[in-house]
């Protein structure tokens, strides 16, 4: 029980769950604050929120190089892309009301955190470490991985409001949103900025796999998935820029891009480290 008391990442798991319930506290009261800095959000939930940030990073950092070595895993890997993602929504939150997103990606901060100190990572081999083809590979595979988590919350975000319009009845967490054409214009900035890592991190894959992994490169579970998630956001892309499409059908092919990119790597590690305890 002391080791998960003493873990680093409880204390960004405290900080995300402390945020997320004034959050929620706030809006079950129907509390408005006056005289805000920044739109839709007070300034010391701000500076709670980079705290929180700080706290999360400096624990992913501890966490994946523990000493001479490096650790990653399923765990690992989902926190470090949903630390980017909320690193992202903060900037976001800069220009834009999205206080329902926040309703999302607090609860997830509070998951990913939990993840990790429950489910530790293994060690990667010493030659992967050393390896600056690795290292450039692993920062691009996890922007892209934050970027889309981002956009496949925020789909989901837009997919309850438009429940909730369509019954006439809008929650106060999703009140003070910014119009749904304005948030579909996000989304598809966030793919498109997304695609683009995503594009380098399967062609890294495919031109330096010998140097990333030892082996020729060969069609298994995480590059058919990834595959196939590349060409679900493309396609998307491309429906959107000559079809305009938009709404229910954009918010499918999202998830289903973001489930599918998931798949290829967190959903993989996490049968073969906790199913399969290899």
């Amino acid at each position: 029980m002391w080791p998960i008391l003493l873990h680093l990442h409880l204390i960004p798991a405290v900080l995300y769950a402390v945020l997320g319930l004034y959050f929620w506290g706030a809006r079950s009261a129907g509390a408005v604050a006056s005289a805000k800095p920044i739109p839709g959000m007070a300034r010391f939930e701000r500076v709670l929120l980079v705290l929180a940030l700080c706290a999360h990073g400096f624990a992913l950092y501890k966490e994946i190089f523990p000493g001479g070595g490096m650790r990653f895993g399923f765990s690992v890997a989902l926190s470090v892309a949903v630390w980017l993602a909320i690193c992202f929504y903060w900037i976001e939150a800069l220009y834009n009301r999205l206080d329902g997103l926040r309703a999302i990606m607090l609860p997830a901060g509070v998951l990913a955190c939990l993840l990790v100190m429950f489910f530790p990572s293994p060690p990667l081999p010493e030659t992967n470490i050393a390896s600056p083809v690795f290292r450039m590979h692993f920062i691009i595979a996890m922007l892209a991985y934050s970027l889309f988590m981002l956009a496949a919350l925020h789909a989901m975000l837009m997919a309850m409001a438009t429940k909730q319009l369509q019954h006439a009845r809008l929650s106060k967490a999703l009140a003070n949103l910014p119009p749904l054409l304005t948030m579909e214009a996000l989304l598809f900035r966030l793919i498109g900025i997304a695609f683009v890592p995503l594009t380098l991190t399967l062609l890294t894959g495919i031109m330096f796999t010998e140097t990333l992994f030892g082996t020729a490169f060969q069609f298994n579970h995480k590059s058919v998935f990834a595959t196939i998630s590349w060409l679900l956001f493309g396609i998307l892309l491309i429906g959107r820029h000559f079809r305009g499409w938009r709404g229910r059908v954009a918010l499918r092919w999202t998830l289903a891009g973001f489930i599918t990119l998931m798949l290829a790597y967190v959903g993989s590690r996490f049968v073969i480290e906790v199913l399969l305890h290899r």
